[in-house]
């Protein structure tokens, strides 16, 4: 018997135009919910004049593919740039807008917060920001169920941005952090094993694993060699996709570099993105003239070709949760090379469809890379391999079983009304 829609008021820090991993995953998400016929309140960022026009101006789906549903509301937040990223925004203070007379209105079964770090403000350490957890006081007065998703290491974000020597001091009050955010959801949710198990010894309260970042498989496909960016192009190509930031390690990319060409002469590396470092990655890929090159963003089919035309998909990040491109770029039949990071390990299988590196261990990833390169038959079978190895993850398959999550979450008889 099917059961009945379920009213859902999902709050994210992230969103199109805002060019992320969060942003994609919530814009799929409300998708697949719309679909199944529940009915979506989105409470997402806005887009301002504060930002630079190459946000506003990006392709990405967004609310327009949204609006066409009828069982589908939303509402913008007013929002300011991040401190240290202006291109990715930050809740205003809650003096602003007022999340609770949103859902008094709306009268949710369960409330989603998704990267709800980033929400309460601990992105830009409580200097600006919403200030406190969304969604929690309307929870706790009608006893509505209210999760989190987690998408971030948010403590290895802090680590990068505030050093090691100043990290250092704050780490005793890490786990009481940990533990206070915590408390304030039903339920948090981890898409990463590794993950949940280094947020539980963080004191994170009620976590819980479960794989709810899929991909669509179908998207991403071998088969999109036929959007090659650069069809007359032979040389070996090496590819990362992500945020050029410092988190991300893109850096270690160009130190490997030639560890790499020394061993492949004609190896070709594709640098696609933006961020902060932006600058910096284009002064250091002058050292290697038609040898690196610095694409920027890629959207739409043109970035469905460069995961399929790729020999290797390099990720030399140690801060991902449950990182999409990896994934993205399996199902384009790519094997990968990735530092070991809390999640990798549960995507890259050593040997089966890919490699795992020392984490910022620039030596040991261009190794990894050369051995793939140099060898045209384990090329060909990890390849063969990648593609099999991620179909567990496919977007419907992991989006249901985020619904039926939710569904046990809501059948808790404990909701009441609020009065006005």
């Amino acid at each position: 018997m099917k059961k009945q829609p379920l009213r859902i008021a999902l709050f994210t820090g992230l969103y199109a135009p805002f060019l992320t991993g969060v942003s994609v995953a919530v814009h799929q998400r409300v998708h697949w919910l719309l679909e199944q016929g529940h009915e979506v309140f989105l409470i997402h960022p806005q887009i301002n004049n504060q930002y630079s026009k190459q946000v506003g101006n990006r392709p990405m789906s967004g609310l327009e593919e949204l609006q066409s549903f009828p069982n589908f509301s939303s509402y913008a937040f007013p929002t300011e740039p991040l401190i240290f990223y202006k291109s990715l925004p930050q809740p205003l203070n809650y003096r602003h807008w007022s999340d609770t007379q949103l859902l008094e209105k709306f009268q949710p079964d369960i409330i989603v917060v998704e990267e709800a770090a980033q929400m309460r403000g601990l992105y830009s350490f409580f200097l600006q920001g919403y200030g406190r957890p969304v969604g929690v006081d309307y929870a706790k007065q009608t006893k509505t169920p209210i999760i989190s998703v987690f998408h971030t290491d948010i403590v290895a974000y802090i680590r990068y941005y505030l050093g090691d020597v100043l990290f250092g001091l704050l780490r005793p009050i890490i786990p009481l952090l940990v533990q206070q955010f915590s408390e304030a959801y039903n339920l948090n949710l981890f898409s990463s094993k590794e993950q949940l198990s280094k947020y539980e010894k963080l004191k994170c309260q009620r976590g819980e694993y479960l794989p709810y970042q899929g991909i669509n498989c179908e998207k991403f496909h071998p088969r999109n060699i036929c959007y090659d960016p650069i069809p007359n192009d032979k040389r070996p190509t090496i590819l990362f996709v992500g945020r050029i930031t410092a988190e991300k390690n893109v850096t270690q990319l160009l130190d490997a570099y030639p560890l790499i060409a020394a061993k492949i002469p004609d190896v070709h590396l594709v640098i696609v993105g933006s961020g902060p470092l932006d600058k910096e990655i284009h002064r250091r890929a002058q050292n290697f003239p038609g040898n690196v090159t610095i694409w920027g963003e890629s959207h739409g089919t043109e970035l469905l070709g460069w995961f399929a035309r790729a020999d290797v998909f390099i990720n030399p990040s140690v801060t991902e949760n449950f990182c999409t491109t990896n994934n993205e770029a399996l199902a384009s039949g790519t094997p990968v090379v990735a530092a070991i990071a809390p999640s990798t390990a549960e995507q890259v299988i050593v040997g089966y469809n890919g490699f795992l590196a020392q984490p910022n261990n620039v030596k040991d990833f261009a190794e990894k890379i050369i051995t793939i390169l140099e060898n045209p038959d384990l090329k060909a079978q990890l390849s063969q391999q990648a593609r099999p190895s991620i179909l567990e993850f496919d977007w419907s398959v992991c989006s249901r079983k985020f619904e039926d999550r939710l569904y046990q979450l809501v059948d808790i008889p404990q909701k009441v009304e609020l009065s006005s």
